[in-house]
């Protein structure tokens, strides 16, 4: 039997053969119509188009290498997906690298686009994962969720000094005015920014910082529980605590619940993320949302952007983020438990 082409296709639709390739490749620049026609005409003949050539004449593999710490984590869930979505409808494939968090898998995974069996890399880790020269030409890298520190390398994520500080001046209006911070790795520059904000908000409050009060983890359900229950052990008659991330806020949740402290009538949580889950828990989360899946969209059409060739708009997007009031938080009252 013969194998069909592009060619066949065309025939069989009644368009040309360049409306057949841009119809598979750049859908965005067919009509609704005309590619309704073309993929009818291919779905009813088993067609599939082979990418290899089109790959061999653009000089492009048509894969994107996503890079993400720790794939078990719901923040990079609909990061991801609008992601791929987003490659998907501009012709492009994701090729997901689950990294654990280790340098050496990082750089393991970029060797795909230095030998070119990828165009392009997302990565979410604040470690650029190949050596580049920026005198030279560097190859399409995007930097999405915890930045890179460089103003070569193009960025998209938020403001996380803002978060902090939000986060915190909310408790403080509750009337809260020791509180405990859970923070993710010290190391990582979006911690570093969150207590920033953490201390200005006290700052301008006119209550002094205590060192004391910040315990820094990893980002996990559990080792949030391991966090909250130092924060108890420490500080009995706490009430409140910031906790950098929604995983580790369900394990702090978890602890308070079983040691008996009620949320948030002796002690109060706020939370950065708004994950899908937060909403769902007892009680549902207060939380500073990221705007997720606008983070996964854009990242994904800067870069493919710079694989193309066209500049994109900014070199540094910082999105904005708003705070989901739910029952976690509360008005300060004494209490001795």
């Amino acid at each position: 039997m013969k194998k069909l082409n592009i060619n066949d296709i065309a025939l069989i639709a009644g368009v040309s053969n360049a409306t057949v390739s841009r119809a598979f490749r750049e859908p965005k620049k067919v009509s609704q119509k005309t590619r309704d026609k073309v993929m009818l005409a291919a779905k009813n003949v088993d067609f599939i188009p082979s990418s290899l050539g089109a790959s061999l004449k653009q000089g492009r593999s048509f894969n994107i290498v996503v890079l993400v710490p720790d794939i078990t984590n719901p923040y990079f869930s609909p990061i991801v997906r609008a992601m791929e979505q987003t490659a998907n409808t501009r012709g492009y494939s994701v090729l997901l690298g689950d990294t654990q968090d280790c340098p050496d898998r990082e750089r393991s995974y970029a060797k795909m686009v230095q030998s070119q069996q990828a165009d392009g890399i997302i990565i979410n880790s604040q470690r650029l994962p190949f050596d580049l020269d920026f005198e030279k030409k560097i190859p399409p890298i995007v930097s999405a969720s915890e930045l890179v520190d460089s103003e070569h390398i193009y960025r998209v994520g938020v403001d996380n000094v803002a978060i902090g500080k939000l986060a915190t001046e909310h408790l403080l209006k509750l009337g809260h005015t020791r509180i405990a911070v859970v923070s993710g790795n010290e190391p990582l520059q979006s911690c570093q920014d969150r207590l920033t904000g953490y201390k200005i908000a006290l700052a301008e409050a006119g209550i002094k910082f205590d060192s004391d009060l910040i315990y820094y983890t990893q980002y996990s359900t559990a080792t949030g529980a391991e966090a909250a229950e130092r924060i108890i052990t420490d500080i009995p008659n706490i009430s409140a605590i910031f906790s950098f991330g929604d995983m580790m806020s369900i394990g702090i949740l978890h602890v308070l619940y079983k040691l008996k402290y009620q949320v948030p009538q002796q002690v109060s949580l706020v939370s950065v993320d708004d994950i899908s889950l937060a909403m769902y828990c007892t009680p549902p989360l207060t939380t500073v949302a990221q705007p997720m899946n606008i983070i996964g969209e854009l990242s994904m059409n800067t870069l493919i952007d710079l694989i193309e060739k066209k500049t994109p708009e900014r070199k540094l997007t910082l999105l904005p983020h708003k705070l989901i009031c739910r029952e976690s938080t509360g008005q300060y009252t004494p209490y001795n438990k």
